[in-house]
């Protein structure tokens, strides 16, 4: 109605000077231009304006048009079916699948394009299943193992940095500010703030703060999807936090200060070995063992 309204001002020369430029951009308007135009080269016939008058005072009286109550239920329906496919529509494009992995456990599933990941204790996915194949990114939280289907671009976007492949085999790592990428099929692109890499079958990056270092790796998956932790030049504290995320427990330490970084493997399914090793390497005691509280503390 609004529009007609428009229209009609428009076409008594009514319009102000705003309305007049808001009406020239609307998109039907070189139609109406084209229609107004054509109208002008047009002849009216003669006609009597009595007999006009007569005919208007006399559809005027007739009863207004009622529409049949079946055909307004129907219309009724037909609207709320529009909106219903809307909401469906909507939700559907704009919803999240989470897959997590809790502290002490592991988890794999698979994507809508039958790549495969496997979660490490303590980590998350989120992703969108609508439209996947054209738009294969998720993000992460934590450390996963990814095996990805070939196809279109495949993204793994963390707080830390990204990493973009095709297709091929590889893991990632982001925790307490330190960014782990190791390939072991294919290639891949790595970012981390202004940084980037490529990196290929049998090779690692970390980023730790504002260090960068790339290695040769000789395995072909993860130590961890394998029950075994490995750590590369890390420190103390760090090396707790990940034993508590694997066995889901709280970790005290009661100690000084150590700067050692430790260099090694530990076993993922045997917390009392884990710690002794831990122990040993930093010269500390376990005064409490309990299966969800432990305390270390100097000698």
């Amino acid at each position: 109605m609004e529009e007609k309204y428009e229209l009609a001002k428009w076409l008594a020369g009514e319009m102000t000077e705003a309305e007049l430029q808001a009406f020239q951009n609307t998109p039907d308007y070189a139609t109406y231009v084209k229609i107004a135009d054509y109208s002008s080269q047009l002849k009216a016939p003669d006609f009597d304006s009595d007999l006009l008058y007569q005919n208007t005072l006399s559809k005027a009286q007739k009863e207004p048009k009622v529409i049949p109550l079946y055909q307004s239920k129907w219309m009724k329906i037909a609207a709320v079916f529009v909106v219903l496919l809307g909401l469906t529509f909507f939700v559907k494009t704009t919803s999240t699948s989470t897959e997590i992995a809790e502290n002490g456990k592991k988890t794999s599933f698979a994507l809508p394009d039958h790549s495969q990941i496997v979660l490490n204790s303590g980590s998350e996915i989120e992703y969108k299943k609508w439209n996947w194949d054209n738009n294969r990114t998720l993000h992460l939280k934590g450390e996963a193992y990814f095996k990805v289907a070939h196809g279109k671009k495949f993204e793994v976007s963390t707080q830390l940095g990204t990493v973009t492949v095709l297709g091929t085999q590889f893991n990632v790592k982001a925790r307490d500010n330190r960014f782990d990428v190791t390939c072991y099929e294919g290639r891949v692109k790595v970012v981390h703030n202004n940084h980037e890499v490529i990196i290929t079958k049998g090779t690692s990056v970390t980023f730790d703060a504002d260090t960068f270092e790339q290695q040769t790796v000789q395995n072909t998956k993860p130590e961890w999807t394998v029950n075994q932790i490995v750590f590369k030049k890390e420190k103390l504290q760090r090396i707790l936090n990940e034993l508590q995320r694997q066995y889901n427990c709280e970790i005290v330490l009661n100690a000084n200060e150590n700067l050692q970084l430790f260099s090694g493997t530990l076993p993922a399914d045997n917390l009392k070995t884990a710690l002794q090793i831990v122990s040993s390497t930093y010269h500390l005691k376990i005064s409490k063992f309990e299966t969800t509280k432990v305390i270390l503390e100097d000698f």
